[in-house]
């Protein structure tokens, strides 16, 4: 099962509406230094579905620096949350969520794009 790419906008209009869960799969120090807010973080390096919080019934879509990351292990992504709805990743990673604008944390201050 290959996974689906979303873009910054629909992302964020499906977190607005409880539809969807938002997973950063970056390592520690990446996470520290930036993060989208509502961003549950599971780095790679350490992942367990298990910790995947409210998942069922909503849609879970995964994020790292650019979109590479999420792409690459797409398919280990994607059978990791079986109970989901659908599995995708954010297209661009949180570089596109900044460029469409959107708003992250920057180590703890909340900040626009």
């Amino acid at each position: 099962m290959s996974i689906r790419g979303v873009d910054p906008i629909t992302l964020k209009q499906w977190i607005d509406q409880g539809d969807a869960v938002l997973v950063d799969v970056r390592e520690d120090e990446e996470y520290a230094d930036e993060h989208i807010a509502m961003a549950h973080h599971l780095p790679l390096s350490s992942f367990d579905p298990a910790k995947i919080p409210g998942h069922k019934g909503r849609v879970v879509v995964y994020h790292c620096a650019s979109g590479r990351r999420t792409a690459h292990f797409g398919a280990q992504l994607t059978t990791a949350v079986p109970a989901a709805g659908d599995v995708y990743h954010l297209d661009g990673g949180i570089y596109a969520w900044k460029e469409a604008g959107l708003a992250t944390n920057s180590r703890g201050v909340a900040n626009a794009a």
